[in-house]
């Protein structure tokens, strides 16, 4: 699960360096933040699950559905955040890089 989080959070950071290199530095900063909106609760949704079974009896489905609850929240609250706080958001930017980190997990999957 680190992997995973670690590959989401580079990928954003090499995609939004790329993107800010292509179409100037709102853009860059658009997919910056479009990927650590995805990125972010998914590192909170894995915390919570390592915490989860490191108890005694381990993690159980509530421990599941609630850190997936908790992050679905916190990535809604993340992009709200973003579009009411950052006024020059450069939209596809904004959404490839959500994107592109949301699917990032592929590359591990297929990876021997």
């Amino acid at each position: 699960m680190a992997r995973i989080v670690l590959l989401q959070f580079s990928a954003t950071f090499v995609l939004a360096i790329i993107v800010a290199a292509l179409s100037g530095q709102a853009a860059g900063i658009s997919a910056l933040l479009g990927g650590f909106c995805c990125a972010f609760p998914n590192a909170l949704f894995a915390l919570r699950l390592y915490a989860g079974t490191q108890k005694p009896g381990g993690a159980n489905p509530f421990t599941f559905f609630t850190g997936e609850f908790l992050k679905i929240l916190s990535t809604i609250a993340l992009l709200a955040a973003v579009v009411l706080l950052y006024r020059n958001v450069h939209w596809l930017a904004f959404l490839a890089a959500f994107i592109v980190v949301l699917k990032s997990y592929f590359i591990l999957l297929f990876r021997s």
